[in-house]
């Protein structure tokens, strides 16, 4: 499929109210149509694997190109080349959750870049270091908990970052380490504990929500 017929494509798609509404739920609608992530998912199925066209598409600089361009790549052609490239452009939490959860995940540097990236100061390349965890701790059924386990200084360390789009993405990590299974569960509860005690909102915040999910009756089950 051409690149002028997929954004042809996109462009006919483009809603202006949805555009109008991203910014409500923190979304950048600049260069944006406002195409739902269903419409995307439909056309990149159509589209198929193609890491040259994923290349083309990003370069269009287009919000949702941008993110169908993260459908569509081929995770075994991605190098760290492309992914400090790619992550440098991230302008939204849905275009950097989509790209880490898309394709980033999928990559053999996926663990690499989520502990790399989690001490950059960049708002949206620190996001991606901990969606990248969160992703890991769902999707990698094979690794040991010491991988895991692993992450828990980083979260501790960025625990005290007030911006809302880094925080929100360190407590989504902890509580997705806490629900992989029992051992980590109460490892997990431990460190929110720990960092419930931290002179800081942000750190309260996002232990106080992960203990409230982790020590659930619906968690609780589930790991028993």
């Amino acid at each position: 499929m051409k690149l002028e017929t997929l954004l042809e494509k996109l462009e006919s798609l483009s809603n202006p109210k949805a555009v109008e509404g991203m910014a409500i739920y923190g979304i950048n609608p600049e260069k944006a149509y406002g195409v739902s992530i269903p419409s995307l998912r439909r056309m990149a199925k159509e589209a198929g694997r193609d890491h040259r066209l994923a290349q083309k598409l990003w370069s269009s600089e287009i919000h949702e190109a941008r993110i169908l361009a993260s459908m569509i790549d081929d995770p075994k052609q991605v190098t760290q080349e492309q992914m400090e490239n790619w992550v440098k452009d991230f302008n939204s939490w849905d275009l950097c959750d989509q790209c880490c959860s898309n394709l980033f995940e999928k990559t053999d540097f996926a663990l690499r870049k989520a502990i790399e990236w989690s001490s950059r100061e960049e708002e949206f390349v620190k996001r991606a270091g901990f969606v990248l965890m969160a992703r890991l701790s769902v999707c990698d059924k094979k690794a040991e908990d010491s991988l895991f386990e692993g992450f828990f200084p980083l979260i501790k360390r960025e625990a005290v970052d007030t911006r809302n789009f880094v925080k929100k993405a360190v407590n989504w990590a902890l509580r997705q380490v806490g629900k992989r299974n029992p051992n980590l569960n109460a490892k997990a509860i431990e460190l929110a504990r720990n960092i419930q005690k931290m002179d800081s909102k942000s750190a309260k915040w996002i232990a106080s929500d992960a203990i409230r999910e982790l020590t659930s009756t619906a968690v609780q089950k589930r790991l028993r």
